[in-house]
């Protein structure tokens, strides 16, 4: 076994179809161990170890940081030519990987190479469209990509969609604590709705780096969002020019990485308050647009984690929704502040239909929105698996 790589797997087996997977990806959240595992360990890793697939752990960031960018390339190509794997699985941070040696796997190895962009909304044309032709096949969350991709005359794109890792993110049996609460960042112009809720008379229990409360655990997370009535998913909404919209988001999250540590919370957060309120615009505009007029955001993993852990979920509009949702049956939505306080008054007030919701919303979740899904759908598109599993084989 390589040094460095760890090796895993479970007693849970899916016979015949189960893989031996070269897992590349940040174990840690951007690397720093201080900040718990990944979203993307916690999604991606966790299902295909649960699921029974055999995962040799390839930490990039941990390798990249102890061996520099030559030192860890040249083992992951050591890892490929010793190890064999059937599929390098692979989630891209940024240019840690060097292409060339992503190239000689994919080419020149029997080892089918795959990765999942997750931001092609606003990042492929400064980094899919050139990253994409380095591995056999790419999988996209965003519609709007594909036609992209065709363009540059890349045929091997999968589209698929976030998901819930239902070994994970499942219902727990704890009260309700909370009326309103909302996880993530302040970025973009979530504050801004966050003060205009509060303005009429609803508290929103935030968490976050960037809030004073600050992140919470994987475990927290999950706790809160099962003790929520209202578990809101406020999306970046930019109401600007394409360029512009391009440059206030990479300056967006540029801010995700400024340090909230004891000594330098006060500072972060007037930074990141002084950015904010020079880049952010109000949440949506005050007259909706119609669907076909409407930019919505991507969809993202909370769309599906808070219904897989039996939580009512208000979210903004988000790109094809509907085609995983019945809005106002599994979720609900809003597209402006004024339907947000409305709806979050109106929820609050009927909890017979709040719960309904919620109940459908987590019945479809795991009907058809696991990771168990996504990827048996995926490794059978690529000719690794030719049956499809019992997708509750693998209880929690």
């Amino acid at each position: 076994m390589i040094p460095d790589v760890s090796i895993a797997s479970t007693n849970q087996t899916i016979s015949q179809n189960r893989l031996k997977i070269l897992y590349v990806g940040m174990k840690y959240n951007y690397g720093k161990p201080e900040q718990g595992y990944s979203f993307e360990h916690c999604t991606f890793y966790d299902s295909l170890i649960r699921i029974g697939h055999e995962i040799l752990y390839f930490d990039f960031m941990t390798l990249l940081h102890k061996h520099g960018h030559s030192g860890m390339n040249n083992r992951l190509m050591e890892v490929v030519k010793t190890e064999k794997p059937d599929l390098m699985f692979t989630f891209l941070f940024t240019n840690e990987l060097d292409p060339k040696v992503v190239r000689e796997i994919s080419e020149n190895t029997d080892t089918i190479t795959l990765n999942w962009f997750a931001d092609d909304h606003w990042r492929f044309e400064n980094f899919s469209c050139f990253w994409a032709p380095c591995f056999n096949w790419v999988v996209t969350t965003a519609q709007s990509a594909l036609p992209k991709y065709e363009q540059i005359g890349y045929r091997n794109v999968i589209k698929s969609q976030w998901g819930c890792n239902h070994f994970l993110y499942r219902k727990l049996d704890l009260p309700l604590k909370y009326d309103v609460t909302f996880i993530g960042q302040p970025h973009s112009n979530r504050r801004q709705v966050i003060e205009t809720l509060a303005q009429s008379g609803i508290k929103v229990h935030v968490w976050g780096n960037g809030w004073k409360t600050g992140r919470l655990s994987q475990t927290e997370m999950i706790e809160v969002f099962n003790q929520s009535r209202i578990n809101l998913n406020l999306q970046n909404s930019f109401m600007v020019g394409r360029k512009n919209n391009l440059t206030k988001r990479f300056i967006s999250r540029c801010l995700d990485f400024i340090p909230y540590g004891d000594q330098l919370k006060l500072k972060g957060s007037e930074l990141y308050d002084k950015f904010q309120n020079f880049f952010s615009v109000d949440s949506v505009s005050e007259q909706p647009k119609s669907d076909s007029q409407q930019n919505y955001e991507q969809i993202k993993g909370r769309n599906f984690e808070v219904p897989g852990c039996g939580g009512f979920l208000l979210t903004g509009k988000a790109e094809n929704l509907n085609e995983y949702y019945r809005i106002g049956q599994e979720v609900e939505c809003f597209d402006t502040n004024e339907v947000l306080i409305d709806q979050i008054k109106y929820y609050l007030e009927n909890e017979e239909q709040r719960l309904a919701i919620a109940k459908a919303g987590y019945e479809r979740t795991l009907n058809e929105h696991t990771y168990v899904h996504r990827f048996t759908e995926i490794f059978q598109r690529i000719g690794l698996i030719s049956q499809e599993i019992d997708y509750f084989s693998n209880k929690v």
